[in-house]
């Protein structure tokens, strides 16, 4: 079963090592075929952002991660 991600262009996304690797668009977003695909080395620096549509993605630890 996918989930239904919403794109959030201005605001930010905070994923887990659960994601990886990242994707933008993410699989289950609801405009996946928004612009190409690119992986974002998030694991390196802990926060990455698309170079396409400007989403900000933001690597916590499972116990940090907000509804």
């Amino acid at each position: 079963m996918t989930r239904d991600i919403l794109a959030k262009h201005e605001t930010g996304y905070e994923i887990t090592r659960h994601d990886l690797p990242l994707s933008c668009p993410m699989p289950g977003m609801s405009q996946w075929n928004s612009h190409p695909r690119v992986y974002l080395p998030i694991a390196e620096t802990g926060e990455e952002k698309c170079p396409y549509c400007g989403a900000v993605y933001v690597l916590v630890r499972e116990a940090e991660r907000t509804a």
